[in-house]
């Protein structure tokens, strides 16, 4: 039906029980009022644009869209059909011209991905570097990397410190310069913008030491935690090893027959295959795992990725110590192993093997580096079985109550 529109007249329209009403506007001709049986009200707008086809429109809806908005929304669309313009056809342009941009652009986490494969996979580190990258650049992951800039990736190391993580900024800016010129290496970007990112933070050398008295209430402290979190602290203060090398452990790198944990090359920060003797403490710690020999990983929550979850393991670590403890880190662990066996009168040399410092000098031999892989073990079981006994105490493990290796076990 045709009538002149009004608000009253709208209002008195009831949605009919099926089909649809619709009321042509006689005040702005091709605008139509309609109503469909759920009540929706809505405009809509027919017009032929010039030299071309019909077009239909839907305006919006009623009383949002009221009838003096909707009869000048209609009047602007019948001018521009007038002139020929088309909407719809200039939309359906735009979306083409758009799906050939995406077809055609490389997406910063297509890029991420090469990086991945070509360079990251060859890295120890190369897993914790690929988290923090698609963690830094989640929300411009999906967008062409021409678009990606030196302030994004600054604004990007900005929010991680302004949560207080200064030095993981400070990780992130490196990653992120890395990731930058391997993009403008391989032609994705046209500059290297990853050049003269600022730093979080001025790094100085940390001259934090743990006394034993605070290694002991670590050591306590690891047994309120959940059997993987503190199986790996304990097991980290009993070899004084990096924190990814118990985390990441598998049942094939422990030696069952010789009591020791063997890691080669490219699981050890410097390359160098290394062993590691286990005290009877550590055994016991290895023991109550053999549970999971179903997964590769001595230390899994899920039972098919190691452990990675040190930044909720380091806050309930540290809510069960005292208060005023000050500030640690797990490779603090290491440090008080290394200066409380080196004031008890053991060889520096001896310690830094059980560390696995890089030795300095000319590149060893072959022969040299199966040597010194080996070099010093007797010294070396003794002191870890010593330093054993001195983080146990006041909890020895007492003569008969080490639970040796259940060999030939699945």
């Amino acid at each position: 039906m045709k009538k002149q529109i009004s608000d009253a007249l709208l209002r008195s329209i009831k949605a009919p029980e099926e089909g649809r009403v619709e009321i042509s506007d006689t005040v702005r001709p091709g605008l139509r009022f309609r109503i469909i049986p759920s009540g929706r009200r809505s405009w809509i707008f027919e017009k032929r644009i010039k030299d071309g086809p019909k077009r239909t429109h839907t305006l919006g809806t009623y009383p949002e869209l009221s009838i003096r908005d909707a009869r000048a929304v209609a009047l602007e669309l019948e001018l521009e059909a007038a002139r020929g313009f088309d909407r719809v056809a200039e939309a359906e342009k735009e979306a083409e011209r758009k799906a050939q941009a995406e077809l055609s652009a490389t997406s910063v986490r297509k890029v991420l991905e090469a990086f991945e494969s070509l360079h990251l996979v060859n890295l120890r580190t190369g897993d914790d570097v690929h988290k923090a990258l698609v963690r830094g650049l989640g929300p411009y992951l999906d967008g062409d990397i021409v678009n990606l800039n030196r302030k994004a990736l600054q604004g990007i190391i900005d929010t991680k410190a302004a949560t207080g993580a200064k030095v993981q900024a400070n990780r992130l800016k490196a990653y992120l310069s890395k990731f930058s010129k391997f993009a403008w290496q391989r032609g994705y970007l046209e500059n290297h913008i990853g050049v003269g990112l600022e730093k979080a933070c001025k790094e100085v050398s940390r001259d934090r030491v743990l006394t034993v008295a605070e290694v002991h209430e670590i050591w306590d402290a690891t047994f309120k935690l959940s059997a993987v979190a503190g199986g790996i602290v304990r097991l980290l203060i009993l070899t004084a090893q990096r924190k990814n090398e118990i985390a990441r452990l598998t049942w094939d790198e422990v030696k069952e027959e010789q009591s020791w944990i063997e890691l080669k090359g490219r699981r050890t920060k410097n390359g160098n295959a290394h062993i590691t003797h286990l005290s009877d403490p550590a055994v016991n710690e290895i023991e109550a795992r053999r549970g999971l020999r179903k997964s590769p990983f001595l230390f899994t929550t899920t039972g098919k990725k190691p452990f990675s979850g040190f930044s909720s393991l380091m806050r309930q670590l540290n809510e069960k110590l005292r208060e005023d403890f000050e500030p640690w880190t797990l490779h603090d662990l290491r440090t008080a192993f290394a200066t409380e066996m080196a004031s008890r009168g053991e060889l520096e040399a001896v310690i830094d093997r059980i560390l696995n410092h890089a030795a300095s000098g000319s590149a060893p031999s072959a022969v040299a580096r199966v040597y010194n892989r080996s070099q010093y073990l007797p010294e070396r079981k003794r002191i870890l079985n010593n330093w054993a006994e001195i983080v146990t105490s006041p909890h020895p493990v007492k003569a008969g109550k080490v639970v040796p290796f259940k060999t030939g076990a699945a």
